[in-house]
């Protein structure tokens, strides 16, 4: 019990208290969720195997979560351990799609699409014993499923029967028979005794009334459903006793302020938008209000989730810009989704943990799920922002046991992707304890500066708290970050955009180092095409002072992975600039990169080899080189593999004492590397899959001891989980 109290004291000697944590970490209640473990769901069945965890839903216990895999047709189990962990507990094949499931007792109900067509759909619903794992009922639903909940007296079950459009007919324009409808099945007896009631939806919404697609269910304490119909933009409440829509509403339109529309690789939350709500997933916050995740799909998004009073339809809380404003703050925001939709709005679940009720709201472009203090329903409060898989789907509250499980669907084996459940516990523990041991998230936040993409990190000579990092290709242009070292979390809180001849300028900066006498060195990567590798000389101030390519002759055996790092060794005249290449170039010998130096004062190129570690997948390469010392260089290895499959996330030295780099064209001097750190610990201490791409590394301070520091590059959340980690690796010497 010890450890956490010297880890605090230690901290708060750095300079690190509690005052520096985020706006968004500052409300009433105490408790934060903290992630605790990631199982890939690909372990239920095999590594080659095309998998996803869509929807899930617990045992009353919390230890059993099940979840709907729609690409294999089946539901899979994972057992929660009493500390949040998850383990693969086995799959059970179904019917067709599952498409939504949930609990009842021992009982799991899974909502299954058996469609043949889009024109004639078709569902049931699959009754599986937990106990057995055998279906023990089978219930014709009449049409294709997407949403299923069971009221909280385990009376009812509501299934969302969508009978959703074809998006290739009519450029997905609406109406498409057949209409959708509710059907809620009465739970008395024997399984096989349940009967199904359907409840007609049509000639209620304003959009294409006679084709209503029911997207999402939610049953409050007073046995009413909420129906969200996507496409119409519409809400309606049933009683499920009587099967009768007691009322329903438009989910209007909004005008939100300081979004990002452009998809152009600047962060630029300046622009205005009018867009219907078209919500997907709706959760009472209490049996009056209910909340809706304005997702978007037909016509509209909004961008925002929304609190309504469902006796009078009136909104009574609108998160405006909230989400996006969170997501930037995290340098999670998808830039590349701001044309459509932006952080994308999709999951929402209300639940009670010990005195506090919470909602947490899914982003599923931006990676994320923000959790909200809703005890005044009127007026939630943004408490934390959780970085989640990619495509985070279902958000499942386990209150038994202060958990909460996220399923991310997103499943693509070659870039690396695996759909995964992620569990959070909910905890006391101070957030910089927890960030002092690489245990918290997020790592990183800004003072709404946007980031992400940190390919290069450099400490600053004389500055024993901060780091400079650059962003690379997949911002515009390219920015000098400063980051505070010491705040928990790590805290971007100024940026300089690098110009040339006065204007921004773009590259593909990989590397940078901040020099002793103020200004830059960048390391810009080539394509080994059109883009050649350049050392760039920046000033302090942002102005590039000069481009510097490699000879001709060596700039010829260029490929595509081209300069990942740079740092300098020496002072005035005596400096020397030492680049990293990620992998073999066209005349290199295989299994080894080079080492480049550049003396300023000369003009002189010269290069050394460097061994590389053997792959066990993929391949492996360097992503950053920082001096410790003048005699001595720390260099980032590191193979391209995510998750379960990453191996190769190392940090050697490289003694230079002993080196004579050679000329351009001569035969290049091997150096030796011995190992300084293994950052996989470090990369999967939060309960995260291991990401990639480390690919930032800086000695932070002046001395015997100093600090080692690192970052992960999110590849500004394209097709990557977008977490910005930031990791602290102690001291060296």
């Amino acid at each position: 019990m010890a450890r956490p109290v010297r880890l605090l004291a230690g901290l708060v000697a750095c300079g690190v208290t509690m005052s520096l944590l985020p706006a968004s970490a500052t409300a009433t209640a105490p408790d934060r969720f903290q992630r605790v473990d990631t199982l890939s769901v690909f372990r239920n069945s095999s590594v080659g195997e095309h998998t996803a965890a869509e929807i899930a839903a617990a045992t009353a216990d919390g230890g059993t979560v099940v979840y709907t895999d729609s690409p294999a047709g089946r539901i899979g189990f994972a057992a929660v351990g009493r500390d949040g962990e998850l383990k693969p507990a086995g799959v059970l094949d179904m019917p067709g799609e599952p498409t939504s499931v949930d609990v009842l007792g021992r009982l799991a109900l899974v909502a299954v699409n058996t469609s043949e067509s889009f024109t004639a759909p078709s569902g049931v619903l699959v009754v599986v014993d937990l106990d057995s794992r055998a279906v023990v009922a089978t219930h014709d639903l009449g049409g294709q499923p997407d949403s299923i909940d069971v009221s909280p007296d385990g009376r009812y079950a509501a299934v969302a029967i969508e009978n959703e459009r074809d998006e290739d007919v009519n450029d997905g324009a609406i109406p498409q028979a057949p209409a959708g409808f509710l059907a809620i099945v009465d739970l008395a007896g024997a399984p096989t005794a349940w009967e199904v009631r359907r409840v007609e939806l049509t000639g209620i919404a304003e959009v294409a009334p006679s084709d209503p697609e029911p997207e999402y269910v939610s049953i409050n304490g007073r046995g009413q459903v909420a129906v969200t119909l996507q496409e119409n933009n519409h809400i309606a409440v049933v009683d499920l006793r009587s099967a009768t829509v007691v009322n329903h509403f438009s989910a209007g339109t909004l005008t939100v302020q300081g979004v990002d529309i452009a998809d152009d690789g600047r962060i630029d939350p300046t622009a205005t938008i009018t867009a219907a709500r078209e919500p997907d997933a709706v959760a009472w916050l209490d049996d009056r209000m209910l909340g809706t995740a304005d997702e978007g799909d037909y016509r509209g998004g909004a961008r925002t989730w929304t609190v309504f009073d469902a006796a009078s339809g009136q909104v009574v809380f609108s998160s405006g810009n909230e989400l996006q404003a969170a997501a930037i703050r995290q340098g999670q925001y998808p830039d590349g989704r701001s044309d459509n939709k932006g952080v994308e709005p999709e999951g929402l679940a209300v639940a009670v943990f010990g005195r506090n009720r919470y909602a947490f709201v899914g982003m599923e472009r931006a990676n994320l799920v923000a959790v909200y203090d809703i005890n005044d329903p009127r007026r939630p409060r943004l408490l934390q922002v959780l970085p989640t898989g990619v495509g985070p789907e279902g958000l499942l509250p386990i209150p038994a046991t202060g958990t909460l499980v996220v399923s991310a669907e997103e499943d693509s084996a070659e870039d690396g992707v695996r759909s995964s459940l992620t569990s959070y516990r909910l905890t006391r523990t101070p957030q910089v304890v927890a960030l002092a041991r690489n245990a918290g998230a997020p790592s990183i936040v800004s003072d709404g500066i946007g980031f992400g993409a940190l390919s290069g990190l450099s400490g600053i000579p004389g500055n024993h708290r901060d780091v400079v990092a650059v962003t690379d290709s997949a911002y515009s242009p390219t920015r000098v970050l400063t980051i505070d070292t010491l705040s928990a979390p790590a805290r971007v809180h100024a940026e300089l955009a690098v110009t040339k001849a006065g204007q921004p300028v773009e590259y593909d900066g990989e590397g940078i180092a901040a020099r002793r006498g103020g200004g830059y060195w960048v390391a810009a990567e080539g394509d080994g095409k059109t883009r050649p590798n350049l050392l760039v000389e920046v000033t302090r101030s942002g102005e590039v002072v000069r481009e510097v390519p490699l000879p001709a002759a060596v700039a010829a055996t260029a490929t595509s992975n081209g300069f990942e790092g740079v740092t300098t060794t020496g002072r005035g005249d005596g400096e020397q600039v030492w680049l990293a290449v990620q992998r073999e170039w066209k005349n290199d010998r295989p299994g080894q990169a080079t080492l480049a130096r550049f003396t300023p004062a000369t003009g002189e190129w010269a290069f050394a080899a460097y061994p590389l570690d053997a792959a066990s997948a993929g391949w492996v390469g360097l992503s950053e080189v920082t001096a410790l010392n003048d005699r001595t260089l720390l260099v980032l290895e590191r193979d391209n593999q995510r998750g379960d499959a990453a191996v190769t996330k190392k940090v050697y030295r490289v003694d230079l004492s002993g080196v004579t780099p050679a000329a351009a064209g001569q035969p290049k001097p091997l150096v030796a590397k011995t190992g300084a750190r293994d950052l996989l610990p470090a990369l999967t201490a939060g309960g995260g899959a291991a990401h990639d791409k480390p690919e930032g590394l800086a000695v932070v301070g002046d001395g015997p001891l100093r600090r080692l520091v690192g970052v992960v590059d999110n590849d500004g959340v394209d097709d990557a989980p977008g977490e910005s980690v930031f990791l602290r690796l102690g001291w060296i010497r």
